[in-house]
């Protein structure tokens, strides 16, 4: 929507059209003048593209880049038809330590399905672009906008927090109202002849400047544009709902080595398809065996105390589940199957305490 045609809120809260073309040509012009260096800024290839959106879904920046698991994608899978064409053993393994493991598969499907369907071309109609496997609303704005030039708008955290605070949002921004409005207000005052510059500013103004707490805002290039800044109230915006509580939960498995190997099975539920764990053991069979190491992780709105015990020397392996197993090296990294992101730091941590180190308690 170009800033002559602002829908009448927008225009009362930035303060008219020419206060709306101002807040596009300074968030560009300080995008310009410093942003970061991305690899997926540098392409206007949908796939790599998609690829950065999906991996940075829950995951941050330093992670996806600092231990290099965008590099490592994109030389194993450099394109549609060489993902489509992989094992989906070998994606998730790649995914690995990522968590979140459906949209890897998801990745892989919208492959198949661009290919099969699309001519190799990821659409460029949002509904045809919405309806691939865990594409939602931002991900096609995000492709859209930085691969074609599209005019979408995007809405995620950070540019929720921007916008909240911009034109002081009255309305939790994580209640569905809310939300709506964002959405509104993000394609009102979108740069319709350079998208992908404002989305990708926006971005990094939430990121970099326009932080949750102890915002940067004598660094904020349209900061004499944001209401809440006007009125010393950013640490009040952006509004939102109470969180969901925190539900604890204990995770017991069983450690067992021969030989340098370590017993790994097949996870048998929904969640976590196709990858490997430590067998599940329940708490009358854990109180009788020792404690290895415990620590705590995070899952959705539970958080999860693991606690891994050593199988007796005796132990064999049983599937009552009929859970596919076996014996793994743990030294030869590359040769591990897909093991959920618990799993892994588990082994991580025993290899450690057979250093030296106590962790228990």
């Amino acid at each position: 929507m170009k800033p002559e045609t602002l829908p009448k809120d927008v225009t009362e809260r930035i303060g008219g059209t020419a206060a709306a073309h101002e807040f596009q040509r300074e968030l560009a012009a300080w995008f310009r003048a410093g942003a970061r260096d991305y690899p997926w800024r540098r392409t206007r290839d949908p796939y790599a593209i998609l690829v950065s959106e999906l991996m940075l879904q829950q995951t941050q920046i330093a992670t996806v880049l600092g231990r290099g698991y965008y590099d490592r994608w994109m030389r194993a899978f450099p394109d549609w038809a060489s993902l489509a064409e992989a094992p989906e053993e070998s994606v998730l393994k790649f995914w690995e330590g990522l968590g979140y493991y459906n949209r890897a598969r998801n990745l892989q499907r919208t492959a198949r399905i661009v290919l099969s369907e699309h001519e190799g071309r990821f659409p460029e109609d949002p509904v045809a672009a919405i309806a691939l496997p865990g594409i939602g609303r931002y991900t096609v704005g995000a492709v859209l906008s930085f691969a074609y030039g599209l005019p979408h708008p995007l809405v995620d955290g950070n540019v929720g927090r921007v916008l909240a605070r911009l034109l002081s949002l009255e309305t939790a921004i994580n209640s569905p109202a809310g939300l709506r409005i964002l959405w509104e207000w993000a394609e009102a005052l979108l740069d319709p002849k350079d998208p992908a510059t404002h989305n990708s500013a926006l971005m990094e103004l939430g990121q970099r400047i326009c932080r949750p707490t102890q915002p940067d805002c004598p660094a904020c290039p349209v900061k004499g544009l944001c209401r809440a800044h006007r009125e010393s109230l950013t640490d009040v915006f952006p509004l939102k709902t109470k969180a969901t509580p925190v539900t604890k939960r204990m995770e017991r498995v069983l450690l067992a080595e021969k030989q340098g190997r370590i017993y790994l099975c097949l996870e048998s539920g929904s969640r976590r398809r196709g990858l490997w764990r430590l067998p599940e053991i329940s708490e009358e069979t854990a109180a009788d065996l020792p404690e290895l190491l415990r620590f705590e992780y995070a899952i959705t709105r539970y958080r999860v105390t693991l606690l891994v015990h050593e199988a007796p020397a005796v132990w064999r392996p049983e599937s009552p589940q009929g859970n596919e197993g076996g014996w793994f090296s743990p030294q030869d990294p590359a040769g591990l199957p897909p093991l959920g992101a618990p799993y892994r730091r588990a082994l991580d941590l025993y290899a450690d305490s057979r250093d030296g180190l106590d962790l228990r308690g």
